[in-house]
């Protein structure tokens, strides 16, 4: 369980505590505190992942799949090994290479870059207008009945 709410009412009290939980519960439960993976980590995570998906990786796409999981997350990068690797393959190649992760960063969005596009395409979107479109079709459907 992850929780940031800090100091919390307890549901069903009028108790506050931290994150919410009663506190005898607090006691009893194990806290384990967590750091960000260093580059070394990250890359050596990145290097058994792909040995278990038999993806050969240049040293540069290794190097910028490093790069990546520190600028957006590590399983983002993590799955565009396999990406990367199927792309590789349609042009014949053993090894996973830089222009091969380019191409699969172009076609799969890591979180940030999906939000930011989804603001700028605010309102243009389909989904934002079938709201406008079933009360107009309730409304002629309960006129006509």
């Amino acid at each position: 369980m992850a929780s940031n709410r800090g100091m919390a009412r307890i549901r069903g009290t009028k108790f506050r505590s931290p994150h919410g939980l009663p506190v005898d519960l607090l006691d009893r439960v194990l806290i384990v505190s967590t750091k960000p993976y260093s580059e070394e980590d990250i890359q050596q995570i990145i290097q058994i992942r792909s040995q278990e998906e038999d993806v050969t990786l240049t040293e540069e796409a290794a190097t910028v799949l490093t790069t990546m999981a520190t600028q957006t997350t590590l399983r983002y990068s993590l799955n565009l090994i396999s990406c990367a690797q199927i792309i590789a393959k349609k042009r014949k190649s053993e090894k996973v290479d830089v222009e091969d992760l380019r191409r699969a960063y172009t076609y799969f969005m890591d979180e940030k870059r999906s939000v930011q596009w989804l603001k700028e395409q605010q309102g243009s979107l389909v989904f934002e207008e079938i709201g406008t479109v079933s009360k107009t079709f309730a409304n002629v459907a309960y006129e006509t009945t």
